[in-house]
């Protein structure tokens, strides 16, 4: 079969199964998985050379650590440093060591229960982050734990398999020269692309960048990848760890958002290409020869990395929930693991037959982590969630009738600016404040705020809600703002509320708890962004400026005539209609004006 048949193939089987398993909440990765098990030798038989596919596929995750590396300054990199080497090579022992005793105790030699422990032990670098950044959670803490221990495992997996000759029966051990040769030549290629990427890589870039030609900016880009991945391969370490170097190398240079731009769509289809060959690569027949086997290794494998992960996390310091979603990630076997076992094969080390189980063992469990971060998520996580230590909220004391005048709720981006303002205008004002670190930051420049959920009606009373002359509603959470104002209403039905509406709903419900004035908060900012392009399209900027106080008049006379019938959707949306065929007719009634503007623009052409 030719190469276009076999893409073909592919495409067909992820364009099919891909979408289908993102409708039943399984995500992307258990789709691409799917569909190389049904594709695959013991599928329905449509593609066999599953090893180089397999092999060539690999450069998707190479150009995910690219841009993982990409994303990672070394300044934020080197705050990481405990994180992987303490987390991570926690994980790596706690993991590995019992793993070879059990290993050993079901009767693999010393060398070879080593091997499968410490295999075993090591995640799935691919599958993890990938399955992270679908679901946004890189930057959550269980995200950049994950990463941490991603990481080091990639660095582990050197001495692992540098050791391979040493485990190997009836092998020499190696002389202390070769010893220091290999070790001289993996640090000289760890300098030379360090410093080749500080010095050399931003002027080749900047002068590919000058020839103004996109294909071959896009191929230097694979190119530095590809270059960088297969020098520290050279020397015995995972391509990946050179890729995710090169990357790290380059986040802080003018080129990393083109260079991500570049390789993003490679990265996408050869990462779907890599899941696609490891459903492929499953031996089924060996599932169903020794399912038990299979099942049980996966299945224990699954619980004790589960386990171990989860009393780490906790020992580590994380919170119950995120252990849980840590533990949930990072608990199958891994890609290297593949690596590893081949490896202990080619030596002598491990039989053909057992890594046959491990690998298929693997695989499952690979195909098991969106279902187990599914179930984390939504069963296990939210039963383990405690609430964290809460901060007392203040209790303001001898608050004299001055300070009282204005009471402003929410001091964030809107509230501070409304306070810089009464504050120049010398109006005296208190804040309260709902998030603890916001209080502590504002306070450090000496503005008068206060910790407290400004719809309790003991702090109300407190800061003098009865005294105060107007309170400014600048939350900027919409139920929280719309507790605060049934609050008042309540308590104080005669205290002026000038209120923030973050959209129109926001508006309606203010209006409905009698806010004095309401101002929507991206609103004006909205029509001065149009007034001037209506200016750079060549509109006169007195006819700019006229024509969006006509939309801003006629827009605000919508919205009160809207809030009749804002819980009537049908009527909701029969009123915008009307409200735009008449905002229309008045826009071509000034035709003329318009016309005018028209030609200024020819002429600026």
């Amino acid at each position: 079969m030719g190469l276009l048949h076999e893409t073909a193939i592919f495409l067909t089987a992820a364009v099919l199964a891909v979408p289908l398993f993102r409708l039943l909440g399984f995500g992307s990765i258990l789709g691409y998985l799917a569909a190389g098990v049904v594709i695959g030798p013991d599928g329905l038989g449509l593609v066999a050379d599953v090893d180089n596919i397999l092999h060539f596929a690999e450069i998707g995750v190479v150009l995910l650590l690219f841009i993982i590396g990409l994303e990672l300054q070394p300044s934020r990199l080197w705050v990481l440093r405990r994180s992987v080497f303490g987390l991570g090579g926690s994980q790596v022992l706690i993991c590995g060591l019992p793993l070879s005793l059990a290993a050993w105790w079901f009767g693999l030699p010393p060398a070879a229960a080593g091997v499968v422990g410490f295999g075993l032990a090591l995640s799935s670098t691919a599958f993890v982050l990938q399955l992270l950044a679908e679901r946004g959670q890189l930057p959550a803490h269980h995200g950049r734990h994950a990463f941490s221990i991603l990481l080091f495992q990639d660095l582990a997996v050197l001495p692992l398999l540098a050791a391979m000759p040493l485990l190997a029966a009836g092998s020499e051990a190696l002389g202390m020269t070769e010893i220091l040769v290999d070790s001289a030549a993996v640090i000289g290629v760890l300098v030379a692309i360090v410093v080749g990427g500080h010095y050399l890589l931003r002027p080749v870039l900047r002068a590919v960048a000058h020839a103004r030609t996109s294909e071959i900016f896009t191929a230097t880009a694979l190119l530095v990848v590809l270059g960088s991945a297969l020098a520290v391969e050279a020397v015995g370490l995972s391509m990946a760890l050179g890729a995710f170097l090169a990357g790290v190398l380059l986040a802080d240079s003018e080129y990393r958002h083109e260079l991500e731009a570049n390789i993003q769509p490679f990265k996408g289809l050869l990462l779907g290409l890599f899941f696609i060959a490891v459903g492929m690569s499953a031996d089924l027949e060996l599932v169903a020869q020794q399912p038990l086997v299979v099942f049980g290794i996966a299945l224990g494998l699954l619980a004790f990395k589960a386990g171990a992960l989860y009393a780490l996390a906790r020992v580590s310091g994380m919170t119950p929930q995120v252990s849980c979603s840590l533990a949930a990630v990072l608990a199958q076997g891994g890609e290297f693991g593949f690596v590893l076992f081949t490896a202990a094969v080619g030596r002598g080390v491990l039989d053909q037959g057992t890594a046959g189980l491990l690998i298929a063992a693997v695989t499952l469990s690979m195909a098991a982590t969106p279902i187990m971060v599914l179930l984390a998520e939504r069963l296990v996580a939210p039963r383990l969630d405690t609430p964290e230590p809460t901060r007392p909220f203040d209790r303001p004391e001898d608050m004299d009738d001055e300070a009282a005048q204005v009471i402003i709720a929410g001091f964030g981006r809107f509230g501070q600016v409304v306070g810089r303002l009464l504050r120049v205008a010398r109006v005296p004002f208190t804040a309260l404040e709902m998030n603890p670190s916001q209080v502590d930051f504002v306070r450090r420049f000496g503005n008068r705020v206060y910790y407290g959920d400004p719809s309790r009606a003991d702090l109300l009373e407190a800061v003098g809600a009865d005294r105060a002359r107007a309170f400014v509603l600048a939350i900027d959470d919409v139920e929280a703002s719309i507790r605060t104002a049934e609050a008042l209403r309540r308590l104080y039905p005669s205290l002026p509320i000038y209120a923030r509406a973050r959209n129109r709903k926001h508006y309606h419900r203010l209006m409905d708890l009698g806010a004095r004035v309401i101002v929507r908060e991206t609103f004006p900012a909205s029509l001065e962004m149009g007034e001037r392009l209506l200016t750079g399209l060549g509109w006169e900027p007195s006819e700019a400026h006229e024509a969006t106080a006509v939309f801003r008049a006629h827009d605000e006379e919508l919205l009160q005539r809207q809030h009749a019938v804002h819980r009537d959707e049908e009527a909701l949306i029969q009123s915008a209609q009307d409200a735009a065929r008449e905002l229309e007719d008045l826009f071509e009634s000034d035709r003329p004006a318009r016309k005018r503007g028209d030609r200024a623009a020819a002429k600026g052409h």
